[in-house]
Parts: C-alpha cells; structure tokens; sequence
C-alpha cells in the first residue's frame, strides 16, 4: 500500500527581489515594493510531501525522526533568519519563492533516501503559496477546478503586488 506524508516546517528569512539584468526602473516595475533596497522578511511555511509504501512493521511511510533530522539540518539550518540574498544558491538568480522551493526541492531529491519525495509546497503570505514537484505535474486542489474537472480561470485584478495587496 503506498501513502503520502505531508510534514509542515517553518522558518523565517528575508530577501530582495533584484535582477542585475534589469535596470532600476524594470525592477521597480517588475518586482513593486518586494524590490525595496533594505529587503523584507517572511515567516515562510514549508510543506514536505513524501511517499512509499507503509512499511507492515511500523505502519510508517518512513521515519518521522528521520525526516524531521534531515530538514532541520540541510533545510532550515541553513535559510532560517537568513537573507537568502547573500546565499550561493542565490548569487545568479533572484530569490523568488519560486527560485527557493525548487532548490529545496532539489536538496531533499539528492539528499533524503528513505521515502519518494513528491513535492515541495511553500506558503510565503495568506495570498501566496508555491509549489514543486520536479519533473512531475502538479495537480491543481479540488478546490480550483471547475464542475467538469477544468480549471477555472477567474479574473486577475489590475494592481497587484507579490504580496496580494490590491495597491503598490
């Protein structure tokens, strides 16, 4: 029988959305007030999904011990009340949420052996979460799709920034 666990983790750190290969003024544009020159925190949420087969002695997907010494050590040790600005993982790409739950996700493929790891899920605000799964597709929430199983789509606001506010 093969099961998923989903492990919730928190941690804070902070960051400035900047491109070098954009000018001021694109990044301004690009990023809104996530592009601020002193930075801004989050208290992030980290959502780790695993799967395998429910082992007949422990009636575990894997060891919750296991799991948890893991990302503490390689996860949040390293990005808890970090700018992750001034990380190597970083130094050629903008740390997006996006740019940050694919290189956890990464740490956790090459790294954590005793279960399949299925996806990463990031919640960076009320308004905004992230997720990936590496090569594999992402199924949308029952909660998105639409009565024949396509998604909706439902229209975007005009002025919005990263963080879901309606003015920048």
């Amino acid at each position: 029988m093969k099961a998923h666990l989903t492990r919730r983790y928190m941690f804070s750190a902070s960051h400035r959305l900047h491109s070098e290969a954009m000018s001021d003024a694109e990044n301004a544009l690009t990023y809104g007030k996530c592009n601020n020159p002193f930075g801004h925190g989050h208290n992030y949420s980290l959502e780790v999904t695993v799967s395998g087969a429910v082992d007949e002695a422990t009636g575990m997907v894997c060891n919750l011990v296991d799991l948890d010494r893991f990302v503490q050590r390689e996860i949040l040790d390293r990005y808890d009340l970090e700018n992750l600005n001034t990380r190597l993982e970083f130094s050629q790409a903008v740390p997006t949420t996006e740019n940050l739950c694919t290189a956890i996700y990464d740490i956790l493929q090459r790294g954590f052996t005793p279960a399949h790891l299925e996806k990463v899920r990031i919640e960076e605000t009320m308004m905004n979460s992230f997720e990936y799964a590496g090569a594999a597709e992402i199924q949308p929430s029952p909660a998105i799709r639409g009565t024949a199983g396509a998604f909706r789509s439902e229209p975007e606001p005009t002025a919005v920034d990263r963080e879901g506010n309606s003015e920048l």
